[in-house]
């Protein structure tokens, strides 16, 4: 099965901010003034209208060539339209608008530093990401794109506690939605998802904007299904429904949250809207899996093929897709290809999901007892995660540890019981060969 990397909270989150920096405690108002106005233009852009508001940009630039914000205001657009819509081929046109604007102001102007910050990471260039939000963070401590990304980045780096206090610190400089869903996110993976869901909440308290209702709501739909909880998840996306219509993410959550809990007909209706306007990896391989699960392998196996066709697009533009690769190739393609890419990926980040991925690749290549040492590494942070106990299950019933594979089998089960169309009766065939009972 594949895993939604981050939950929509993680790296490819960009640097627009959808927030003033006023929404939650600790001095949000003094705060947001104490960041320079110019930089507050474009830390203000939200997912509304945001066609509109590119479309208003490139009036201004060809009016004003060389306004060195705009430009970085328009590559920062650019990134969010590419993570919103699935096309990377907005990701050239945003280095090229960085570059802009660097060129025109190349000291203090920390919007377009954060803005390459927000690109490297949504290219999967997490060192560089990092880099740059520091960068930007040394011309104005206050920048919340460039807080924002360096959470990720470190998050992806596998630098968890690292995460943690620059989120805490995030939290106290520029408190906001951008800000608090990242905590949320560095929360769970610390095994606390309780403490994530009441940082959550706060945002949602704090969102007034219909894209910032839809995105919050939608990340409380994502906390809830991982664990299990399919009625709470529900109601968070038919919320996150009702302030944007149609949001994708939501649609789709709304779809996997269907599939999971037996209304496939529903389930594959979403999923479908998803893919035609979104074709990523984990969005086709979890409609597959929805048309495996019900008998139809054809469109599964043609849901799968597709993939291919998104990553060699994808990395004509830049973006590294190696995790993705191995995520899909290891159990719908090719396994000796899956762990090619999951080493690839290892050597650039070491995360719990590139933890898990390698673990899951070197299973199937036959290769248990290395795979055991990266599935006990997933879960080093305290993450519980239904797909990567179902890994760790399987992995040691290969080994021959039937008690260790049995415990794990049945916490993914009791933990997310839908977790993945294919995944779950898998888990539950294993269970059931070795004995054990739910």
């Amino acid at each position: 099965m594949v895993v939604a990397l981050a939950a929509g909270l993680t790296a490819a989150s960009v640097v627009i901010d959808a927030s003033d920096g006023s929404g939650g405690s600790g001095g949000g108002q003094d705060t947001a003034r104490a960041v320079r106005p110019a930089a507050a233009r474009y830390e203000q852009l939200s997912g509304d209208g945001l066609a509109r508001q590119i479309d208003a940009m490139q009036t201004r630039l060809r009016a004003e060539p060389k306004d060195a914000e705009s430009w970085a205001g328009l590559g920062s657009a650019y990134v969010e339209e590419a993570r919103t819509s699935g096309d990377p081929t907005r990701y050239p046109q945003a280095d090229k608008a960085f570059a802009r604007s660097l060129s025109l102001q190349p000291r203090d102007n920390d919007v377009a530093l954060a803005g390459r910050a927000s690109l490297a990471a949504a290219r999967h260039d997490f060192h560089g990401a990092l880099r740059d939000a520091d960068k930007a963070l040394k011309v104005n401590s206050y920048s919340q794109g460039a807080l924002a990304v360096r959470v990720d980045a470190l998050v992806e780096l596998g630098r968890y506690r690292d995460a943690y206090t620059a989120a805490e610190k995030a939290d106290s400089l520029r408190p906001g939605i951008p800000v608090f869903t990242r905590l949320a996110y560095v929360l769970e993976l610390r095994g606390d998802p309780a403490g994530a869901r009441r940082v959550l909440l706060r945002a949602r308290d704090s969102a007034t904007s219909p894209s910032d209702i839809a995105y919050v709501s939608t990340a409380l739909g994502q906390l809830a299904w991982n664990q299990g909880e399919y009625d709470a998840a529900r109601r968070a996306y038919a919320t996150a429904l009702r302030a944007v219509p149609g949001n994708l993410p939501a649609v789709e959550g709304r779809g996997r949250t269907s599939v999971a809990d037996g209304r496939e007909k529903a389930g594959i209706r979403d999923l479908e809207a998803v893919v035609r306007r979104y074709p990523l990896p984990a969005e086709l391989a979890a409609l597959g899996e929805a048309y495996e699960a019900r008998g139809d392998r054809p469109m599964a196996r043609r849901q799968y093929s597709v993939v291919d066709t998104w990553i060699a697009l994808a990395r004509a533009n830049g973006v590294a897709t190696d995790l993705d690769s191995a995520l899909v190739a290891a159990d719908h393609g090719d396994a000796k290809e899956a762990l090619k890419a999951a080493r690839a990926e290892w050597d650039r980040r070491r995360t719990v999901h590139t933890a898990d991925a390698l673990a899951w690749a070197l299973h199937r290549n036959g290769e248990d007892e290395e795979a055991l040492e990266y599935a006990e590494r997933a879960a080093e942070p305290g993450y519980r995660n239904a797909a990567f106990l179902y890994h760790r299950g399987v992995i040691e019933k290969s080994l021959g540890d039937g008690r260790s594979a049995r415990r794990h089998l049945k916490a993914a089960l009791d933990l997310n019981p839908g977790f993945s169309p294919t995944g779950a009766r898998a888990a539950e065939a294993a269970l059931k060969g070795l004995g054990g009972a739910r």
